[in-house]
């Protein structure tokens, strides 16, 4: 007979332990019944800020949580465990139900601590742990406005994050840490000094050693009052002061706690009563609560591994961290603080570089027990797993830019280079000697790289140093990578996919190559990218200068430079969209889109909007889409700089320009940030002194903050350096790499971007700045070119003599809040 497992909690952990299990279970032994409190099943509650921006926690959901396809597994999503009868074997449900367990497994997870300061219970408090808790604090920024002042209660690794959060909110974010620096249990001072540094220069506003006294509704939001007097007039305020494990449950069934909290468990994470087991951060292994997610990993295969008579125990817990917090790289390992006796410090603080990096020694200097990296955490995918082994060199030469590396292959096969899943060097390379030969097959095999993704690069070093030859190949009739490609052409000055793919390629193309070739031509020339040849290359929107839509039809989107918009021009598109019958909404990147057009429509739209002096936005293309920008000086009481002007002049100066993907900037005239521009590729911040330029900032399905290139740029010296930025971008990134990824995938990261734009360490920023005024200067708007030849203007039917009268099937329903597009005589569903 079967067995059942029934699992209070479906966090990361909770999730972890089904496929343990459900991968041990061999022989069916078991079921499984996973309550969940949560609305949706289990999520990446350590990504919970890539949430900000997307809101959809899709994105965010872990994979097969759902069980869809496993029927020996139950789901119970909304569904809290009210009491434990452990005499019956019996877990009480919130909606009334009782479910028989075998074995009960507690992954409750913890919960956030609130001081008990006077206030905390006010409307505006929050915490910040689930989808649901960002969901409230985003209504009240809404409600709050662009650059309202929100205050995080914490400086530690999920504060940062929330301060992160709201700072992406639009608003001014303030942190507040007892401690006396941010992050006091994973850096010590000096690397708390350039942390609240770098932080600080992000636009968060850092009060360190000192604690909150009270909250109070002031009438329009609340007044934080801190330890020393000082008064903070905030929109909401976040509690972010650490976490406490969530016990209650077992509590009121009688189960023995730690100390501290917890679920009491042994090294076997079995409780005092034989069928009730605990998991991640509810349980206390040997009086002992981990708040991380690789230790929770751990305990769920302990678990799984006993469920199906193994013998597993706890091996105890890698506390190591690395993140990226607001663009500042943080790492700490093993005794980072060096509390060991007779422990020793090799410190390198670089000001100038704004990186800092200690490693913690032995009494003899020849065996790591940890270290800190603040500002550059390259070296800790070869550190860590060092820890506790003798050291290869001179441990100043491991933190050392002018100092030799220390490669992967240096380490022992013991050492773990994925800790989040326990996976060690020898277990890689013996998967890439069994044929495991990328990075995917690595990853299924091995589960290194799942979870957190830090130790891909040393994963792609050990592909190398097997000697596996990473293909760089664009596609089968190309064996060059887009950047030789790009190489090529400019070098040969050809002009047409056939003529390269018959010089250096093979076989007629496929619509992987064609569009990068298209792009390729584009961004190497001012040709029309719709004349001659170049016509068949470009994919479904770029051949029609507009967006296609699920239904069909094409949105257009005339450019409005830095959101600038005559009246006349406003009166325009609303006509337009009138006669037309198009739906309109203001995008995010401050310009009109209308939807709804047919393809032998697009003409006469883009007629009267060029007519009206407007052009095409390049919202089809990828190429320059927005710049971004707040009012500024011109308008705003804060300002210190024109960012309007900025925005208007490099929108018209970057217009057109092809690229490996779409590229959006965001000018801010303070440092309150309204245009958002670190979450843009090119991000402008106007300070007392100047420009502030950050790079790399995406948006997407993996969101990154940009991080800063160049401060107190003055107007022409900024406008020099994105020239170099840009089209060192163009020229060497890959298909369809953002800048984000681009940046990280450089070798030397963002130090050789900025040598390269900053110092032309490579002696090409002549090239660079003589490629972009080659641009500038043969621009032509793509939409004015098709109205101007009767050739291009053919294309632009939507099927052999199609009529030019609208489609008499097609109509708007106005029935509701929101005017549709439907098809008239088609069953709803269908719409």
């Amino acid at each position: 007979m079967t067995r059942t497992a029934v699992v209070v909690g479906h966090g990361m952990v909770g999730h972890r332990f089904v496929e343990a299990l459900r991968a041990r279970d061999t022989d069916g032994d078991w079921t499984v019944t996973v309550l969940c409190e949560e609305p949706i099943p289990a999520y990446d509650r350590v990504g919970l800020s890539s949430y900000v921006g997307t809101w959809d926690h899709r994105e965010l959901a872990l994979a097969g949580n759902e069980y869809a396809a496993d029927d020996a597994v139950t789901l119970r999503t909304g569904v809290r465990a009210v009491s434990v009868d452990r005499d019956r074997r019996v877990v009480v449900t919130s909606d009334g139900d009782s479910v028989a367990y075998d074995a009960l497994i507690l992954a409750t997870g913890s919960y956030p601590f609130v001081p008990p300061v006077p206030g905390h219970d006010l409307d505006r408090c929050f915490v910040y742990r689930t989808v649901d808790d960002l969901d409230r604090i985003r209504a009240c920024a809404d409600a709050a406005g662009e650059g309202a002042v929100g205050v995080v209660v914490g400086g530690g690794l999920l504060g940062l994050e929330a301060a992160n959060a709201l700072r992406q909110l639009g608003m001014t974010p303030h942190v507040v840490e007892f401690a006396p620096r941010l992050m006091p249990l994973q850096v010590d001072e000096g690397g708390g000094a350039l942390l609240k540094r770098l932080v600080s220069e992000l636009g968060v506003v850092v009060h360190t050693g000192v604690g909150t006294s009270a909250v109070a509704d002031n009438g329009h939001g609340i007044d934080v009052t801190l330890a020393d007097g000082t008064v903070i007039d905030a929109s909401l305020l976040v509690f972010s002061a650490g976490v406490r494990p969530a016990d209650a449950l077992a509590r009121e069934a009688g189960l023995p706690l730690g100390e501290r909290g917890g679920v009491l468990t042994d090294t076997t994470c079995r409780t005092e009563d034989p069928h009730v087991w605990a998991i991640g951060e509810c349980a206390a292994v040997d009086g002992r609560c981990y708040g991380l997610v690789a230790p929770g990993y751990s305990t769920a295969e302990v678990v799984a591994d006993r469920l199906v008579g193994g013998a597993a125990e706890f091996p105890g817990a890698d506390l190591s961290t690395k993140l990226k917090l607001m663009g500042v790289d943080v790492a700490s390992f093993g005794d980072a603080l060096g509390v060991t006796d007779g422990a020793l410090e090799v410190v390198l603080n670089d000001a100038a570089k704004r990186t800092y990096a200690k490693l913690v020694l032995s009494d003899d200097a020849s065996t790591l027990l940890g270290g800190i990296l603040v500002g550059d955490a390259s070296a800790y995918a070869t550190l860590r797993p060092m820890v506790g082994r003798p050291l290869p060199g001179d441990p100043a030469s491991l933190i050392s830019p002018a100092g030799e590396k220390m490669g992967i292959s240096a380490l022992p096969d013991d050492a773990e280079v994925c800790s989040c899943n326990g996976v060690t060097k020898g277990a890689i390379c013996s998967a890439i000697a069994d044929g495991a030969c990328d990075l995917a097959a690595l990853k299924g095999c091995t589960t290194a790289g799942t979870t957190c993704g830090g130790c891909l690069p040393s994963l792609k070093q050990l592909l190398a140093a097997a000697g596996v030859e990473m293909s760089k190949a664009l596609c089968e009739h190309f064996s060059q990578s887009r950047r030789e490609l790009f190489e090529i052409v400019s070098a040969t000055g050809i002009r047409t996919f056939s003529g390269l793919v018959a010089a250096h390629g093979r076989g007629a193309g496929c619509d992987i190559c064609k569009p990068v070739v298209a792009s390729i031509l584009a961004s190497t020339s001012s040709e029309h990218i719709l004349g001659g040849e170049q016509a068949a290359l470009q994919d479904t929107n770029d051949h029609f200068l507009a967006n296609i839509q699920k239904n069909g039809t094409y949105s257009v989107v005339p450019r409005m430079p830095g959101g600038e918009c005559t009246p006349e021009q406003l009166i325009v598109i609303g006509e337009v969209a009138r006669d037309f019958g198009l739906y309109t909404k203001v995008t995010g990147g401050q310009r009109i889109d209308m939807f709804g057009a047919r393809v032998e429509q697009l003409p006469a739209i883009w007629k009267r909007l060029v007519d009206a002096g407007m052009e095409s936005g390049q919202a089809y293309g990828k190429s320059l889409r927005t710049v971004k920008s707040c009012v500024g000086s011109t308008w705003c009481r804060y300002g210190v700089q024109d960012s309007v002007g900025m925005a208007v002049d490099l929108e018209h100066r970057y217009r057109g320009l092809r690229a490996p993907h779409k590229i959006k900037f965001g000018v801010s005239g303070c440092a309150r940030e309204c245009a958002e521009a670190r979450s843009k590729d090119v991000g402008i911040i106007a300070t007392e002194s100047g420009w502030n330029l950050y790079v790399g900032g995406n948006g997407g399905q993996s969101p990154k903050h940009a991080v800063l290139l160049a401060s107190g740029l003055d107007d022409e010296t900024l406008v020099r350096y994105i020239d170099r930025y840009l089209m060192f971008y163009v020229r060497t990134a890959d298909r369809l790499q953002r800048t984000a990824p681009w940046i990280e995938s450089l070798e030397g990261g963002l130090d050789h971007l900025r040598s390269v734009v900053c110092d032309d360490s490579l002696g090409i920023a002549a090239d660079l700045e003589a490629a972009m005024a080659a641009h500038v200067e043969g621009y032509r708007d793509e939409w004015k070119g098709v109205l101007e030849d009767e050739e291009k203007l053919a294309r632009f039917v939507s099927f052999v003599n199609a009529p030019a009268e609208p489609d008499p099937t097609v109509a708007f329903d106005e029935s509701g809040a929101r005017k549709v597009p439907v098809l008239l005589g088609m069953p709803s569903t269908t719409r």
